[in-house]
């Protein structure tokens, strides 16, 4: 995941096109383990990351396992719109597998937080700047209460206007914004 983040990094900066990065979480998966066993968990992040992929229509777009329970998202030459789009796409494909979860504080279902930032990489930066700041938008998605992501646009103001997106609160009902 980094080695490719750091060729698009380097891609971008000289074409001047955006980068966009979403980090996900499996909301409250430590707890889903505990309940079904980790087979059982296992099973359901093969799910979840394939309902991801499923989501992604473009080649070079690249869905990472980062972690336990987390997910990478790069996506190259995809401004703040597409991977609101994405992150709101890849939210909703979670949610609809409609995975029970008949332990978790917040839904009877599996659900994702997810926070994601867009770039135009600048010469003498870094990458490590885009995960740390969908790592805080993710973070933030996470305090605000989970199942929604957040989009921040700003590496030098990680806290500034970053805009959420909350879904409703049944799979029945359609996904989208509230």
């Amino acid at each position: 995941f980094e080695e490719y983040l750091s060729l698009e990094w380097q891609r971008q900066t000289r074409s001047q096109q955006p980068l966009s990065l979403i980090l996900c979480d499996v909301d409250l998966f430590k707890s889903y383990n505990d309940t079904y066993g980790h087979l059982a968990g296992d099973h359901t992040l093969v799910k979840i990351a394939k309902a991801i992929k499923d989501a992604l229509k473009r080649t070079a777009d690249l869905v990472a396992r980062y972690g336990g329970e987390e997910f990478a998202l790069v996506l190259p030459d995809t401004d703040a719109i597409g991977a609101i789009h994405i992150a709101k796409t890849i939210c909703c494909a979670v949610r609809t597998l409609a995975i029970p979860h008949r332990n978790s504080l917040l839904y009877s279902h599996i659900t994702l937080s997810a926070g994601s930032t867009t770039v135009v990489p600048q010469p003498n930066s870094d990458f490590q700047q885009i995960i740390a700041t969908a790592d805080r938008a993710l973070y933030q998605a996470k305090a605000a209460g989970r199942d929604r992501f957040i989009h921040n646009s700003k590496l030098d103001s990680p806290f500034a206007n970053p805009t959420c997106y909350l879904f409703e609160s049944s799979v029945s009902k359609r996904c989208g914004f509230c």
